[in-house]
């Protein structure tokens, strides 16, 4: 048994190390400066005090991206000086998002273990590369983010830090094959248990869905299926889970080998980034493709994410998370007695909150950030919840879960075509989706994205939207002379969410303009890039009138587009004649 001592390191801080809704994400020529991600892990570690620290066991994973075998060797060896008890790897250093959340709330190690917390190596959607992006982001003991309370803490630690603890004789731990290492330092026994990437996660999920079920759908003849993983962690998982377990084709899956730079792609899945699958599904502008398959999916790189599409038919997020609220009950075993309470992220469509107002559930309209799902989830008051970026999920774990969300759908067609596998149509993607259009009303939707504008601009564009907001009656005079044809505001503010189950406030968390239609434009700032600002603009309308639910997206909504545009003054703050991405 090798042992080891503590050295301790004298550095300095770094300005900058503030956590955003998914942690620290920066370029990776500011991660591998001298000293810089040792100053933000062991600020993580003060911020939880030795009390969370020492005799912990911690998971140490990530999406596989460039930087990340370097990171989790300096974290291993950060975590044994600290006093940590255990960390805990998957296979190569690879585990999804959601598959941390699980392994956190669910794994139990050989000795008894479980784990206490999780730094989770990822920069979610964005690219990566030696030029591109890497991140890392502390979960809790619920397997859910950092709350508000210590993401604060972290950030204040990292301005004021003048040394960190590490590790000095503890070999690099071989992350390619499973096993359990032993070590000794001045504290006592060190383990690092490297074990295998998905066992733990499918267990999870094949505790949820009716696994035969799907299975039958998927050996139908007449129902054709690919999952494209943009060459991110969720390709691990997506061979042994749709593959080895679920009995599709292995030709059904696309780019589903990880690589580091997510091969030269933006592993980000919508109809922008998701080229070859979009090809495939038949939604090509530029390629006609004969016989597309009957569902399509995609993930993001860390896997938390997905996008569902029908053949030629894309499913938005927003309307992803109602149609499976609406079907759970019936098609997901694990909701058979009943969902507790719906939930979504204030820029998404109204469409949750049409289904839960018919099926008479509780609903909560939070900011941006799973932690504050994550919250209602722990108090029993949130079942299934999503948001309109890519992100759907349940209290399964307390992370988004792309693959969780394939699943679900996979299991409402399989529920819809249980007596039609042999002979008649299936029902297809579309038909779900038209259905519950007919049911429930259309919300036409959609986001732009302006990507890496000025900082200052995006702060003053923002400004001028509040300042607006003072008169509403100088908003609708400013509206009608853009578009007549558009109708009034009635109420405009910044979504400011008091947490019903700490009480805690967050404020500013986007600039919403509601109409008297039932439509809304939203403005907000996004945390996630990692240099500029991102401003988001989201643009929703709501048709209850049967007759005008077929209509395209971008042609029903093209006049609040117009309005959007002329009231923000969108080319004058930031420049752009048109967004980065349209999802």
């Amino acid at each position: 048994m090798a042992n080891f001592k503590v050295s301790r390191v004298e550095t300095t801080p770094f300005e900058g190390q503030k956590p955003g809704t998914s942690g620290l994400r920066k370029k990776v020529k500011v991660f591998i400066q001298p000293h810089y991600l040792q100053n933000f892990v062991q600020a993580t570690f003060n911020a939880l005090g030795a009390d969370r620290v020492e005799g912990a066991t911690l998971v140490v994973s990530g999406d596989g991206r460039y930087y990340s075998k370097d990171a989790i060797q300096i974290i291993t060896k950060m975590a044994a000086a600290n006093g940590v008890r255990r960390v805990w790897i998957g296979q190569n250093g690879l585990l999804s998002t959601p598959a941390v959340s699980a392994v956190v709330r669910e794994r139990v190690g050989a000795d008894g273990s479980k784990a206490t917390g999780a730094f989770i190596l990822t920069a979610s959607h964005n690219p990566g590369g030696p030029h591109e992006d890497f991140g890392i982001k502390y979960n809790m003991e619920n397997g859910g983010p950092a709350p508000e309370g210590i993401t604060n803490k972290i950030y204040e630690n990292t301005t004021i830090i003048k040394e960190y603890l590490i590790a000095e004789g503890l070999p690099d731990v071989i992350i390619s094959t499973t096993g359990v290492s032993s070590f000794e330092g001045p504290k006592g026994k060190f383990d690092v248990d490297v074990f295998d990437s998905t066992s733990d996660y499918l267990k999870l999920l094949k505790s949820i869905f009716d696994f035969p079920a799907i299975q039958k759908l998927l050996s139908s003849p007449k129902f054709s299926f690919c999952y494209d993983a943009l060459h991110g962690v969720a390709g691990v998982h997506a061979k042994r889970i749709f593959v080895e377990e679920l009995g599709a084709n292995e030709t059904s899956l696309v780019n589903c080998v990880p690589k580091e730079d997510f091969g030269g792609g933006h592993p980000d899945p919508n109809l922008t980034y998701a080229k070859e699958l979009v090809a495939r599904m038949g939604l090509s502008k530029t390629h006609s493709e004969p016989n597309p398959p009957e569902f399509g999916a995609a993930a993001d790189g860390d896997g938390d994410r997905n996008m569902v599409l029908g053949k030629r038919f894309f499913v938005t997020p927003s309307d992803s998370v109602a149609i499976i609220a609406a079907n759970a009950v019936q098609a997901i075993p694990y909701f058979s007695g009943g969902l507790k309470g719906v939930a979504r992220s204030m820029p998404t469509s109204a469409a949750l909150d049409i289904v839960a107002k018919h099926l008479n559930l509780k609903f909560f309209e939070v900011p941006t950030g799973w932690k504050f799902f994550g919250n209602l989830m722990d108090a029993g008051m949130c079942s299934i919840c999503g948001e309109e970026s890519f992100g759907t999920g349940s209290d399964h774990i307390r992370e988004k879960d792309g693959i969780w969300a394939v699943l679900a759908w996979l299991s409402i067609l399989a529920y819809k075509n249980k007596d039609n596998l042999g002979e008649g149509n299936l029902v297809s993607v579309e038909d779900i989706v038209r259905q519950h259009w007919a049911t429930y009303g259309r919300h036409y939707y959609t986001r732009y994205d302006y990507e890496n504008v000025n900082a200052d601009g995006a702060k003053d564009l923002m400004a001028h939207l509040v300042k607006l907001q003072s008169s509403i009656d100088e908003v609708n005079k400013l509206i009608k002379g853009i578009r007549s044809d558009v109708s009034n505001v009635v109420h405009a503010d910044e979504f400011e969410y008091k947490d019903p189950v700490d009480g805690s406030v967050s404020k500013h968390q986007g600039i919403r303009y509601l109409f008297e239609d039932g439509s809304r434009l939203v403005f907000r700032l996004s945390g996630t890039g990692s240099e500029g600002a991102t401003i988001r603009l989201y643009i929703e309308q709501y048709e209850k009138d049967s007759s005008k639910i077929g209509r395209d997206s971008q042609e029903a909504l093209a006049p609040l587009v117009e309005v959007a545009l002329k009231l923000s003054k969108m080319q004058e703050y930031t420049g752009r004649s048109a967004p980065t991405v349209i999802t």
